[in-house]
């Protein structure tokens, strides 16, 4: 199994503009750049198109956003979690708010990944959901309000309990399972607040791909851990 040091920042790509061919790549340096002067812990989750050659390109860990309930075969335009591994990943992340999926399906992804030596995220949308994720042991719980996602307030602003909560109730179920915060996360400040409320590490995106300046952004997230 791949140990993710903690706390740790985990920059979602998602499928952005900026992101498409080289720009992956590009921007998995400016990460492992920072996070190897800042000597801070960086995961970068890049486009699947993209997975292997950034995965070839850098030493920070580079994670899938997404495998499905697959395994190696037939199975034209899904991803296993064996094809993840096999790409350079060294974990992933599982039923993002933008990719849910059926509850059966995420407890089978959290198997697969263990039984392969990956780190597995999964997300959730409340307190309540990540207790009840907790008791399949992830390696990782990364709760995201999905109104706060993309936006310009972070969760620990909006509403900190979310995530003092989870923590809490997280804890109760499993306590190997470390909680991270996710939505309108954008800046150390925000890094700051989550690590106070419990949480290991963050997990965000637009505040680092769509960044006027993108060294700067990460080296003001990495410097509130």
């Amino acid at each position: 199994m791949t140990e993710i040091r903690t706390p740790v920042i985990i920059v979602n790509f998602k499928v952005y503009s900026e992101v498409e061919g080289p720009g992956a790549v590009r921007l998995a340096k400016e990460c492992e750049s920072v996070a190897l002067v800042k000597k801070a812990n960086i995961v970068v989750c890049p486009p699947m198109v993209e997975l292997s050659k950034v995965a070839s390109a850098v030493t920070v860990p580079v994670f899938s956003q997404h495998v499905d309930n697959k395994s190696p075969g037939s199975i034209t335009g899904y991803v296993s979690p064996q094809s993840v591994k096999a790409a350079g990943a060294k974990g992933t992340l599982i039923n993002h708010a933008e990719h849910r999926m059926p509850p059966q399906d995420i407890v089978a992804a959290i198997e697969a990944c263990r039984k392969l030596g990956l780190v597995s995220v999964v997300c959730t949308d409340t307190a309540e959901t990540s207790a009840a994720m907790a008791a399949f042991s992830p390696d990782f719980i990364a709760v995201e309000p999905p109104e706060l996602i993309g936006g310009d307030i972070s969760v620990t602003t909006a509403d900190p309990t979310i995530v003092s909560r989870t923590v809490e109730m997280v804890r109760k179920v499993d306590p190997k399972v470390k909680v991270l915060c996710g939505a309108g996360v954008k800046n150390g400040k925000d890094v700051r607040a989550a690590l106070d409320l419990g949480a290991y590490g963050v997990l965000l995106a637009s505040g680092v791909v769509k960044a006027k300046d993108i060294k700067a952004a990460l080296q003001d997230l990495v410097s509130a851990l």
